[in-house]
C-alpha cells in the first residue's frame, strides 16, 4: 500500500450535517428529489443542497449510502456531507459503505446514528488521484447496474402500455371503427381484432370476445409454509408478497409463474422466469386456463386489492372475491400476439436483473479490497487485460 495514504478520522475526510424538516403538507411538486434514510422518497420544488452530495440514514434506517448527482433536499432522518474537504464525493460515498454505522447507534428502539462518533472513526484516506480512480472503477458499475434498472422500467412500461392499449382501451378495435389503420401493427396482427364493439352490462367490449369471471381464465392458489431456518442458499426464489424473499433448494412451482400478495402487503404483482417456492403469505396462479403468464401478469396488475382487502390491522386478500371479478376475454390468437410482443422484452429485464446482481456482488468484493489498499486500480486493470488476452 502507498505511503501517501493516511490513517485519520473520518471528521477529517468528510463532516456530516443533520438534514432538515420538510413536512408532506409543506412540500411542492418538483424536480428535486428529497432524500429520507431509505433513499429518495418524494420530489420537491425547492433545493436544500447543491449536488453532488452523499447522504446517510441518521434515525430508522441506518447504514445505507446514497450518492445524489443532482441538487436535493435531505430530511431531517438523514445525515448529508456538509463539506468534502476537497475529497472526491463518490470516493467518499464508497468509503461510508465501510463505516460500522452500528457501533455509533444509540441502541434505542428506533435505530439512530451520532454523527460525532461517527466523525470520530478511523479510515484510510488515500491521494485523490487514487480516489478519483477507485471512484471510477466502483463508479462504472453502478452506472451501469443504474442502465439497466432504467432500461428495465423503459421495457415495463412498454408492456404496461400495450396492455392497456390492445385490452383496456380497445386502440386496435377502435382504429378500425374509424376506418383506420391500427397504429404500430402489422396487417396480420391487425386483422386479428374485430372492427366493431358491443354493449355489456360491464361496458363496452370487442364484439365476438368473451365475458367471465377471473377464474374463468387463471385459477390463484395460497402459497406454502416455509419456516424461516428451513430456508437454504439454494437456486429457486422464495417469493413473499413483498416479491424475492431469498432463494430455496427446492422448488414448489413451476415456472414461469405470477404472485401476488395473500397477507401483509398487497397489490405488488411478480412475473417469475422459473421454478420457484410461493410462501404462504402469496397467491400464485396455480392454472393459466386460457391465459398466458404474460398476459396474466398484466391482467392481475391492473385489479383493485385494496377493494378486496378482508382483513383488519393486517391487509388480506381473499382469493374467492378476487375469483368473482368480471373479466373480458379476448381469443386466443390475440394472446399469442401479445406474446410474441412482450415476452422478448421480459427476457431481456431478466438479463438485465442477472447483470446487475452479477455486477453488485462483483462491486461489494472490490469496495472493502479498493478502500483499505488490499487491490490497487493498476492492479485491477493489469488483472482486466490479462483475462482479456486468455480469451482472445
Amino acid at each position: 500500500m502507498s505511503g501517501e495514504w493516511a490513517a485519520v478520522p473520518l471528521g477529517e475526510v468528510i463532516t456530516l450535517q443533520r438534514g432538515f424538516d420538510l413536512p408532506a403538507q409543506d412540500r411542492k411538486l418538483g424536480k428535486v428529489p428529497i432524500v429520507s434514510s431509505s433513499g429518495v422518497s418524494d420530489y420537491h420544488s425547492a433545493v436544500g443542497v447543491n449536488g453532488p452530495g452523499v447522504v446517510t440514514g441518521r434515525c430508522g434506517t441506518i447504514g445505507k449510502v446514497f450518492l445524489i448527482k443532482e441538487d436535493y433536499w435531505p430530511l431531517n432522518t438523514t445525515l448529508w456531507v456538509k463539506d468534502f474537504h476537497g475529497n472526491d464525493p463518490t470516493f467518499t460515498s464508497y468509503l461510508l459503505r465501510t463505516v460500522d454505522f452500528r457501533s455509533c447507534s444509540d441502541k434505542s428502539s428506533v435505530p439512530g446514528v451520532n454523527r460525532n462518533d461517527l466523525h470520530r472513526i478511523p479510515v484510510l484516506r488515500p491521494p485523490l488521484a487514487e480516489q478519483k480512480a477507485i471512484a471510477a472503477v466502483l463508479g462504472a458499475l453502478d452506472d451501469k447496474i443504474e442502465l439497466n434498472r432504467r432500461m428495465n422500467a423503459t421495457l415495463e412500461a412498454m408492456a404496461r402500455a400495450l396492455f392497456q392499449s390492445w385490452f383496456v382501451d380497445f386502440d386496435p378495435v377502435r382504429a378500425k371503427l374509424d376506418g383506420r389503420q391500427p397504429a404500430g401493427l402489422d396487417p396480420a396482427t391487425a386483422a386479428l381484432f374485430p372492427s366493431a364493439l358491443q354493449k355489456l352490462p360491464i361496458g363496452q367490449t370487442p364484439k365476438g370476445w368473451e365475458v367471465g369471471r377471473l377464474d374463468d381464465v387463471l385459477v390463484l392458489q395460497r402459497g406454502f409454509d416455509l419456516p424461516t431456518p428451513d430456508r437454504t442458499n439454494g437456486k429457486y426464489p422464495v417469493m413473499a408478497a413483498s416479491g424475492l424473499n431469498g432463494c430455496h433448494d427446492k422448488f414448489m412451482v413451476r415456472g414461469p409463474g405470477v404472485t401476488t400478495g395473500r397477507s401483509g402487503v398487497l397489490g405488488k404483482v411478480f412475473f417469475v422466469h422459473g421454478d420457484f417456492w410461493p410462501l404462504n403469505t402469496s397467491l400464485w396462479v396455480k392454472e393459466f386456463k386460457c391465459v398466458s403468464p404474460a398476459y396474466a401478469f398484466q391482467l392481475i396488475r391492473g385489479l383493485d386489492f385494496e377493494a378486496f382487502n378482508a382483513g383488519s390491522a393486517v391487509p388480506t386478500l381473499n382469493r374467492n372475491h378476487v375469483h368473482n371479478l368480471p373479466v373480458v376475454i379476448p381469443p386466443k390468437e390475440i394472446i399469442d400476439a401479445f406474446d410474441l410482443q412482450v415476452m422478448p422484452w421480459m427476457e431481456k429485464q431478466k438479463e438485465n436483473e442477472n447483470q446487475s446482481r452479477t455486477l453488485a456482488a462483483l462491486r461489494d468484493s472490490l469496495i472493502p479490497k479498493l478502500l483499505t489498499g488490499e487491490l490497487s486500480v493498476g492492479q485491477l486493470s493489469v488483472g482486466s487485460r490479462r483475462a482479456h488476452e486468455r480469451t482472445r
